[in-house]
Order: structure tokens, then sequence, then C-alpha cells
């Protein structure tokens, strides 16, 4: 069983704010990876949905980085993510991550184990337990990078989901400057800013991972409590 979060003992106190569909101003990067994967949604279901909180900080962000970077937009990777879809997924990047590295994913050697603690610095556990929601299970947390104003996104030194150290937050802190990784960083540190300045918590992992109100939010921001727990997919199984 992977390790509790030091998040995870944070209580939570679910107004029951329901899940909107992402406006038109706020772009979508589709199609949707996971989906395309084979990812259980269930029937209607969609990943590029969230609470209307923070969906209203996200626009917010939006014009924040507008006011700053006039033909740039936010570009959102994935939102929603029911604990079937997060279940799905943690054994798709562990599998993948094995293969990368010349190893049977279906094997249980000290190799594996390796793996599936890195997997683990990236992927929530899919848990069930109301007490431990994945964040993204929320609708509180959503995964985005920059974009030109046609939508395209911009280099920001390495890809959505990878799993190393090339996804922390400052990896590209130590770039030279003038070079194509310093500008990099300093993308990465405007997405940051951002986010922050509209109430959002950024994942210690992850440049591209920002919550508002789930148990990440609370503990990265000294909150007592958090806001949002897990909405149920069709597929979960779960209340």
């Amino acid at each position: 069983m992977p390790p509790l979060r030091p998040w995870s003992p944070i209580p939570i106190a679910d107004g029951g704010e329901p899940l909107n569909d992402l406006p038109p101003s706020l772009w979508r990067l589709e199609p949707h990876p996971y989906q395309a994967l084979g990812a259980p949604y269930g029937a209607g279901a969609s990943p590029f949905r969230l609470r209307r909180g923070v969906i209203d900080r996200l626009e917010r962000a939006q014009e924040r980085l507008q006011q700053r970077r006039p033909h740039w937009r936010l570009a959102i990777f994935d939102a929603w993510r029911p604990i079937a879809v997060q279940a799905f997924m943690v054994r798709q990047a562990f599998r993948e991550a094995c293969r990368e590295r010349g190893l049977d994913p279906d094997a249980f050697g000290l190799p594996q184990q390796a793996v599936a603690a890195e997997v683990d610095r990236f992927w929530a556990p899919p848990s069930a337990d109301p007490a431990t929601p994945p964040p993204h299970s929320t609708g509180a947390a959503v995964d985005l990078t920059l974009a030109e104003a046609s939508g395209r996104p911009l280099a920001m030194g390495g890809e959505i989901d990878a799993i190393g150290a090339i996804s922390e937050p400052d990896h590209h802190a130590g770039a030279a400057p003038g070079s194509e990784a310093a500008e990099w960083h300093q993308r990465r540190r405007l997405l940051a800013a951002v986010m922050e300045e509209s109430g959002f918590a950024q994942h210690p992992n992850e440049w591209w991972h920002f919550s508002h109100g789930d148990q990440l939010w609370a503990w990265r921001r000294g909150e007592p409590q958090a806001l949002y727990g897990a909405v149920a997919g069709a597929g979960d199984g779960v209340g």
C-alpha cells in the first residue's frame, strides 16, 4: 500500500458544490489523452469539468496571464478524474515506465518496486476512502500549461505526466541566462505565479498541477480543512 501523503489527515468539509463544464474561454487540449487510451469515464462523462469555484479562479488566472502576456492563454490538459480513471492511469503509468526501462511490468522484483515508488511521486493512489481522495477526483485539481493565442502549447522543458526530476517545478532553475532552459524556467514561474495569485496551490513534484480546495491545497496553504472531497464517476463504486 502506498504511503499516505502529508495532506491525507486534513479533514474535508464538502458543501456539495457541483461539477461544471469548462467554459469556451478556457482552451482544452484535445483529443483528451486518457480518453484516447480507453480510460473508464463512463457514458456522458467529461474530464473537462471542475467545481464552479475552481473554474472562477481559473478564469481569474487567465486574466492575470493576459495582463502580462496578452497573446498567451491557459491550456487545460486534464481536470476532473473519476477514481476508476485514476486506477486505470496509475496502472498505465507504471506499465509505461517499466517498458521505458526494459522491465517486465508483470514481474514483482526490486526494479519494479523502484518504478512503483517513482510513479507514486506523481500519481496519487486511487483511494476510494472518502477521507483520502485523489486530488483530481475532487474536481478541485487541474493539469494545464501555457499556449499561444492559437492554442498551440508552449515548450515548458518537460512533458505533462513525465515521470522524473524534469517534472519538478524548479528543475531548470539553474539554467544559464539566455538559454532555452532558462526560458522554460521563466514560463514555469509565470504559470505558477498567475495560478497562485488566483488562489491555487501547486503540487510540489509537478510543474503543471494546481488545485484549489482539496487536501493538497489546504496543506500547502495552511488551511485547517479542505473544501472538496471526491465526486464519484459511473465506475467508481463509491458514494
